[in-house]
């Protein structure tokens, strides 16, 4: 066929489309196109919201933006109940400790690659996306992440992106764990702000034989880059502090936690015990009726 050709013929209407734009994989859902197709689609949203918000008078404006969903208390800045424990940031601006991702990473390394999964981009990580349906309990707990330039004096890193995972109240990890591994539960991306913050709504993992609560991360230089784990500046991991844990674990749900965090200190934990997580413990702020918070400001060498 000649170019004039190509250009005179109709479209083909049989290909599926989605927001105008051509699916890749004629195949799979829209939920399954990738990770490159859902930046496209957040970029487009974000640029449609930016015209409107110029066209738009003050109460057009407002009437848009409350029609967009809303986080709980925790991360809509409410007032948090209970003080402090761990520590949130590093004086000394030491880049945070490498430690293993784990045998249930998730990221394409040994299996299960939730990273080039569509929806995996998200701040709620309590239910399952795509084709799965399943919903984490347990007490609420928002996770805040700074990532920090140590080459800059720990100064914020804006636009990185950091994949956050760990268990669920019953100790299992979705992907791997029997009973789980068809949820994606527990598992999610989210871009830093100017201030280096990456925030995940999630509950608050179980203690499983063996280990010290914690949580898990990765950081990528931006969201393009995290599709692949071969691109990651670090990997690390949360402590979250005992008293806490002690405070979470009588509630319902997480009775085998009081027992297994019984039997391991941060000192015996095979991950932490080097320093006693003196890098990677958390600060939490909160309650467990209003939902906790954990923070940590996280030092890298970018």
């Amino acid at each position: 066929m000649s170019i004039q050709d190509r250009i005179l013929a109709p479209p083909d209407l049989s290909l599926r489309t989605f927001e105008g734009r051509l699916l890749a994989n004629q195949d799979e859902p829209v939920f399954d196109q990738g990770l490159a197709f859902d930046l496209e689609t957040v970029m487009a949203r974000r640029q449609l919201l930016k015209l409107v918000g110029f066209a738009a008078a003050g109460g057009g404006l407002l009437g848009l933006a409350a029609c967009l969903p809303s986080g709980n208390a925790a991360s809509s800045g409410a007032a948090i109940t209970s003080g402090a424990s761990g520590s949130a940031a590093t004086a000394d601006c030491t880049i945070i400790p490498e430690e293993t991702g784990g045998p249930f990473p998730g990221d394409g390394s040994n299996g299960p690659d939730v990273l080039n999964q569509s929806g995996v981009v998200r701040k709620d990580i309590r239910s399952s996306f795509g084709s799965a349906s399943g919903v984490a309990a347990g007490v609420p707990l928002l996770i805040n992440l700074t990532i920090q330039d140590q080459s800059k004096g720990c100064a914020p890193l804006a636009s990185a992106a950091v994949y956050a995972w760990h268990c669920d109240r019953e100790g299992r990890y979705s992907l791997y764990s029997q009973g789980v591994t068809g949820e994606n539960y527990l598992r999610g991306v989210q871009a830093t702000n100017a201030n280096g913050l990456a925030s995940f709504q999630s509950v608050f993992p179980a203690c499983y034989s063996g280990r010290w609560p914690h949580i898990h991360f990765e950081v990528y230089p931006s969201l393009e880059q995290a599709a692949s784990a071969s691109g990651k500046l670090a990997t690390s991991q949360i402590a979250l502090p005992k008293d806490i844990c002690d405070q979470v674990y009588v509630t319902d749900g997480y009775s085998q936690s009081v027992q297994n965090l019984s039997q391991v200190t941060l000192q015996s934990d095979n991950v932490f015990g080097d320093d006693g997580g003196a890098h990677q413990l958390g600060a939490v702020t909160g309650s467990i009726d209003g939902g906790l918070v954990v923070a940590l400001a996280v030092p890298i060498g970018a």
